[in-house]
C-alpha cells in the first residue's frame, strides 16, 4: 500500500531482486498445439512455440495440413506471458485462436473472445 502511494508499485515488478522468473528466456510468446479427436477422447499432437503470433499461426497451419487425411484434428494458439505474482510458475496464458480443417483441407482460424 505504501509503495503504490509513493508511485513505486509499478517499478516493484521490474526491480524485484528475489523474484523467480525467466532471465534469458522470452517474457512472452505464442504456443500452438494440435489435438487429435478419437472415439476414446483426445490425444495431443504436434506442438510448438514462437515469439510471434503470425509465425505460430503459420507453423500450426503447416502442421495441421501435414496430418493424415481422415483424422479429426483441432488446433489452438495460446498467448503465454510472464506475469509477476501469477503463482508458482508465474506464466499466465489465454487462448487466442482455435483452428479447424475444412472439408477442402484449408485451415480456418476462429478468434477466441475473452
Amino acid at each position: 500500500m505504501a509503495a503504490s502511494g509513493l508511485g513505486l508499485a509499478a517499478s516493484a515488478q521490474e526491480d524485484c531482486l528475489y523474484c523467480l522468473g525467466p532471465a534469458e528466456t522470452p517474457r512472452e510468446g505464442f504456443e500452438w498445439a494440435i489435438r487429435i479427436r478419437t472415439e476414446d477422447g483426445e490425444t495431443p499432437g504436434p506442438s510448438g512455440w514462437s515469439a510471434f503470433q503470425p509465425t505460430a499461426m503459420d507453423a500450426l497451419r503447416t502442421a495441421m495440413r501435414a496430418m493424415p487425411r481422415g483424422l479429426s484434428v483441432e488446433g489452438s494458439i495460446r498467448h503465454k506471458f510472464y506475469d509477476f505474482g501469477a503463482g508458482e510458475s508465474a506464466w499466465a496464458q489465454r487462448e487466442v485462436f482455435r483452428a479447424y480443417l475444412d472439408p477442402a483441407g484449408s485451415v480456418r482460424f476462429e478468434r477466441v473472445s475473452v
